[in-house]
């Protein structure tokens, strides 16, 4: 099955899947670390955190395989990035070159 190259989850944010095969998560709402972090996790709070946003979000980003890279300071989960954080990792992720699989 082909990923696709968007996806909701949870109504707290999304997932963008690249050619290469590289995942990114951006996620900002409750219980994410970003602005939203303390909220208690709710399907309302989920929808208010999704209307009125937030100022920093929580990313990760995965390889083909499905291996969390730990791409942030050694962690693989980041701690209120900026908008222009983000960006910077979606075109790192999109820059990765998908690694070859070997075949017997």
């Amino acid at each position: 099955m082909d990923s696709k190259g968007f996806s909701i989850t949870s109504g707290k944010g999304f997932h963008m899947t690249f050619a290469n095969g590289f995942t990114v998560s951006v996620q900002f709402g409750p219980g994410n670390y970003c602005d939203n972090y303390h909220d208690r996790i709710s399907p309302e709070n989920a929808v208010r955190a999704g209307e009125e946003g937030s100022n920093t979000a929580e990313c990760a980003v995965w390889s083909p395989t499905g291996d969390l890279i730990p791409h942030f300071d050694g962690e693989s989960v980041s701690n209120r990035s900026t908008p222009a954080q983000v960006l910077d990792l979606l075109n790192w992720a999109a820059a990765q070159i998908r690694p070859q699989t070997s075949q017997s």
